[in-house]
């Protein structure tokens, strides 16, 4: 069977050498013609992490390490300060978690939610790398305001758990430009999140974002992940409570609930969002099936998927 590129999973052209396409290439950076596997190995990569983890604007449990793009070079070179790009190499703990979520992105972008430029990029020791692009930063070095909502909400990492998602509602509509088109944001990465599996939403994994004009919206979507998957059989469906229940949630809970009467979304917007989740179905099957997990997990995410599903829509 003939390679695909791990940035755009389209099979590779009979005049591409691999592992990455053209078209993923241009993706990552519309001058950049080849690239280099990353100069350092998973392990090294994890080192890395712990010994810059102090000096980077980035954190959490995961490894990362943030990074430039040299085009020129065809490297992506590890930065303190400054990176576009956040690498996060393979997990210790939790297998097989950069192709887990680079596959979740994709199935989160063709359900109609907002994701920044994602891949997966070679390691030292042919292991894969997640990579991507930090929505916060623009060119020439500018930053874009942007607020998680642990923060907005007076919590911190240690208490990121401590809400619900009617709190997360809240401040969506205290602090949001437009709150209705934001509320229906949420609705739908809050149904998504449940289909895949991806029980992990806590405060720190919803930002706003005030775009140049002064707008300020829910940032797009990241670190997504099936984490039913990963922590083998999670115990919970959600992070933060819906109706004060993290488990056994049912459509009452998800749709008539929190969508119609916390939202307050109205029957016509409901029913596109529930209409573009669920024919969305063929094509998360065709991205399941071409995505870089092993055929174990690929199974074990198609699992949890139709359960949900049968949950859903019944």
């Amino acid at each position: 069977m003939r390679s695909r590129c791990p940035i755009t999973y389209a099979v590779l052209g009979p005049d591409e050498a691999g592992p990455y396409s053209a078209a993923g290439l241009k993706q990552l950076d519309r001058n950049l013609r080849r690239l280099e596997n990353l100069p350092l190995a998973a392990e090294e990569l994890r080192q890395e992490a712990v010994r810059r983890a102090a000096k980077m604007s980035i954190q959490g449990l995961q490894p990362k390490l943030s990074a430039v793009l040299r085009v020129t070079q065809g490297t992506f070179e590890i930065v303190d300060a400054g990176g576009r790009w956040i690498l996060k190499p393979q997990s210790q703990t939790f297998l097989e978690l950069p192709e887990n979520e680079d596959l979740t992105m994709r199935l989160a972008a063709a359900a109609g939610v907002e994701v920044p430029i994602h891949g997966l990029v070679r390691s030292k020791d042919g292991s894969w790398t997640y990579v991507v692009e930090r929505f916060d930063r623009r060119t020439r070095g500018r930053k874009l305001a942007v607020e998680d909502f642990a923060q907005l909400s007076g919590r911190t990492r240690d208490t990121k758990y401590d809400s619900s998602m009617e709190k997360v509602a809240t401040v969506v509509e205290e602090f949001t430009t437009f709150p209705r088109v934001q509320l229906i944001r949420l609705f739908r990465l809050t149904l998504f999140s449940f289909l895949v599996g991806n029980e992990d939403m806590h405060l720190k994994n919803f930002s706003l974002i005030t775009r140049p004009e002064g707008q300020v919206e829910l940032s797009p979507a990241y670190d997504l992940v099936n984490s039913t998957i990963a922590l083998v059989d999670a115990p919970e469906e959600m992070a933060l409570p819906i109706r004060g229940r993290k488990r056994n949630l049912t459509r009452r809970d998800l749709v008539d609930y929190f969508g119609s009467e916390r939202l307050g979304l109205n029957d016509a917007v409901i029913e596109e969002v529930l209409r573009d989740l669920e024919s969305a179905g063929p094509a998360w099957d065709a991205l399941i099936e071409r995505s870089f997990l092993s055929d174990a997990a690929k199974d074990a995410y198609r699992v949890v998927v139709a359960a949900r599903r049968r949950r859903l829509f019944g």
